[in-house]
């Protein structure tokens, strides 16, 4: 498995070092306008792609939420591995939110599933059926399965999935990322209770958002 940076990822570093190199030029050039249009898109790339560390909660049994961002649905849907309906929760990252994606819970890669779509608002419900998206599928501890889909968005063009089949992860390890504005739907099996609310923001293998019953 390909290992991300910790500060920033790398899958951001091209477009970092492009705008940066851009802003020199122009500022060599005296051309300010271009300059300091540069520089607020370099300041941009290095927000958009940060990737800091963060804290696991104490419960190890705890689900943590794959994304960064707000939580804007949380029900029962079709699992698109399974076919079965189950509680799913969905979170929506604005351009502004960290987009490094984490393992909920620590387990196999069971299988990976790319599905080319359009670009829908990556809020709207259509989106998690329509869009560009990926699935994970997760067997975690006592053979419980969990299905991450990464989603891409109205400006999202590119999915990025680190992982591949038979990886063996940890709860909160980073395993991809979604560029540019996207959504994360984390599908729990059987037995788990959510603890987050539609609206709440939650962060990427810190913010706990459900627990065993």
């Amino acid at each position: 498995m390909l290992k991300p940076s910790a500060g920033v990822s790398l899958e951001g570093l091209p477009h970092i070092f492009f705008a940066a190199f851009c802003t020199v030029v122009f500022a060599v050039l005296e051309w300010w306008f271009p300059t300091v249009l540069m520089l607020v898109l370099t300041a941009l790339a290095l927000n958009f792609f940060r990737d800091p560390e963060r804290i696991q909660p104490e419960d190890a049994e705890a689900v943590v939420s794959p994304a960064d961002g707000k939580i804007v649905k949380i029900g029962r849907e079709t699992d698109p591995v399974s076919g079965e309906a189950r509680q799913v929760i969905c979170v929506f990252m604005n351009i502004f939110d960290v987009h490094v994606n984490r393992m909920p819970v620590s387990g196999t890669i069971q299988a990976l599933h790319y599905h080319p779509g359009k670009f829908f608002n990556a809020s709207l419900d259509k989106a998690s059926k329509d869009n560009e998206r990926n699935v994970v599928e997760i067997v975690g501890k006592g053979n419980q399965r969990f299905t991450v889909v990464q989603i891409a968005g109205l400006v999202a063009r590119r999915i990025v999935c680190w992982a591949e089949k038979g990886d063996k992860l940890k709860r909160a390890e980073r395993f991809g990322l979604i560029k540019f504005g996207s959504r994360v739907d984390l599908y729990l099996p059987d037995g788990y209770d959510c603890t987050v609310y539609v609206g709440d923001q939650v962060f990427a293998g810190q913010t706990v958002v459900a627990v065993k019953r």
